[in-house]
């Protein structure tokens, strides 16, 4: 019998193609009764492309580097100040679909902001979170046996000039913002495993045994 997800965080700064390497061989190692888990962490600047990925969508990457990744989606980009929340969940076993997935998760973001006054949206066709037609969070899965691994990238308090480099999810001129600059109020220090732990709490809750 599985146990409840695992919240891990695993710091600021951490290599893209070194933590997707590891989410790789844990979903590979894992067994019926393995607990799902949470792996909570930043990267250093990166630009990932998914497996839809266009190349006219990386339009001058520059010296950020660019990881072809196993993820479905487009092109998208990782940095300081960017919560990135891999969701390594036996969707088979917790009988959900990759879609109901991906509204849960959406719904956790919307579900946060809307706790400090913000409204979240979806748009149809382009999976993500949106506050006034500017996405603040991307996903990006990948099944594989039923098991799902990647997840969210949410914007926090971040250096948006890199995402002038692509078509941001592949959408040519897609605007972006970040949670500093729709709560517009004084400067503040963002904790990002704390936001990292909320937004995990509802989302453990519904796969918990």
């Amino acid at each position: 019998m599985s146990s409840s997800p695992k919240f891990h965080w695993l710091g600021e700064c951490r290599d893209y193609r070194a933590t997707w390497a590891a989410m790789r061989r844990f979903t590979a190692r894992r067994t019926p009764d393995n607990p799902d888990a949470f792996w909570a962490l930043t990267h250093t600047g990166v630009f990932t492309q998914g497996l839809a990925g266009r190349p006219e969508h990386l339009l001058h990457p520059g010296y950020i580097p660019v990881v072809p990744t196993d993820r479905g989606g487009q092109v998208t980009y990782h940095g300081p100040g960017q919560l990135v929340l891999y969701t390594l969940v036996d969707l088979r076993r917790a009988g959900l679909g990759p879609r109901e997935w991906v509204e849960r998760i959406e719904q956790a973001v919307i579900d946060w902001l809307a706790a400090r006054g913000v409204t979240g949206e979806r748009s149809s066709g382009a999976p993500g979170v949106y506050v006034d037609g500017a996405k603040i969070a991307a996903l990006g899965l990948k099944i594989r046996r039923g098991r799902c691994y990647h997840g969210l990238s949410f914007n926090i308090d971040m250096d948006l000039a890199p995402f002038a480099r692509i078509n941001p999810c592949g959408y040519q001129g897609l605007a972006v913002t970040d949670v500093k600059r729709v709560l517009d109020g004084p400067e503040r220090d963002f904790d990002l495993e704390a936001i990292a732990r909320e937004l995990v709490a509802g989302l453990g809750a519904k796969l918990s045994p």
